[in-house]
């Protein structure tokens, strides 16, 4: 801590949308409170921080730096390393950081396709020469170079350590308020080896107030062409909710209000794998009858790798496509 007893604190965006950042936002009149108790001391979103900063800082000089987003180039990489080696505490916020998030599911995909797809296929291009970004680019005055562009979204334990993760998409204020006041009173140790904070040991179908008829089911459906019936479970009638494979703690936010679970707490305790999870569930609860009816309800399922590996394929067991292209 400062001299003055406030935290050193860090703020960085990865690979994501932003919207962690803004939920930083989201305390409310609590950051005034914020600015009692902590120095921001690097948070490239808001102000002009320099990693040269960062770097002059002594290690361990921050005292938390939340990280959110996956690791998709070297610049995010060397960043992330920096951060730990300057970091007492840090933290996974959110979906991304954590499990990979929707960023991931480009993992399905090879470097190449991705490369194809964004410079040469897009009707939005004007790319005739097929230009692709380069690494490295010799110009009059020196040698210009961008990040490298990886061949999959890693989450971040995949790169270094992680003290505690904050799940969701984005976080909910109240957990990211109530980590920062934890962490400032000493309640909670620095170190607490990629502890999940805001969440439960449940899911979010155990949290969820809606009735379990426990009837099988007869269609599967999307929300643009169905409305639900109120008060009834999502999932028997028939919408594709992830409750039953995600981590509770949210308190149901998403079902309360006729909205499927889509996942973002990633998989509950004892679950290794979110999507073999929920897929093993359906396979109890579909009203099939015959193989050839089985099949056609799953054909029904518009794009099954985004549905049940919405925000953890990069940390499921499918992880990353065989054909990892050669860009890193």
């Amino acid at each position: 801590m400062n001299a003055n007893g406030k935290l050193r604190m860090g703020v960085y965006w990865a690979s994501s949308c932003g919207g962690c950042d803004i939920s930083l936002l989201e305390i409310g009149d609590k950051i005034l409170d914020l600015a009692q108790i902590a120095d921001i001391l690097f948070w490239p979103c808001v102000a002009d921080f320099k990693y040269a900063d960062v770097a002059g800082y002594l290690d361990g000089y921050l005292d938390l730096c939340f990280f959110n987003g996956g690791i998709r180039n070297s610049e995010q990489e060397q960043v992330v390393r920096l951060l730990r080696n300057k970091s007492r505490t840090l933290i996974a916020y959110g979906t991304c950081a954590a499990d990979g998030g929707i960023p991931a599911l480009a993992n399905l995909y090879s470097s190449e396709e991705i490369f194809e797809a964004s410079y040469h296929e897009n009707p939005s291009i004007d790319n005739e020469a097929g230009v692709e970004p380069q690494p490295e680019v010799e110009t009059a005055i020196g040698t210009l170079e961008i990040p490298r562009f990886y061949p999959a979204v890693l989450k971040l334990r995949d790169v270094v350590e992680v003290d505690y993760v904050i799940p969701g998409c984005p976080p909910q204020a109240d957990d990211v308020w109530e980590t920062i006041a934890a962490l400032a009173s000493g309640a909670v140790p620095v170190h607490a080896g990629d502890a999940r904070i805001g969440c439960n040991n449940r899911s979010v179908c155990d949290e969820c107030k809606r009735e379990k008829r426990e009837v099988k089911i007869k269609e599967l459906h999307r929300h643009h062409e169905f409305r639900p019936e109120p008060g009834w479970c999502l999932l028997e009638q028939g919408l594709l909710c992830m409750g039953s494979a995600t981590r509770g703690g949210c308190g149901a936010l998403c079902p309360k209000v006729g909205m499927r679970c889509e996942g973002c707490y990633g998989p509950p305790p004892g679950a290794t794998d979110q999507g073999a999870s929920i897929m093993g569930a359906l396979g109890a609860l579909l009203d099939a009858g015959t193989e050839a009816r089985a099949q056609e309800m799953v054909a029904e399922i518009a794009d099954p790798t985004g549905t049940f590996y919405r925000f953890s394929l990069a940390s499921s067991r499918l992880r990353v496509s065989s054909d990892r292209g050669g860009r890193r």
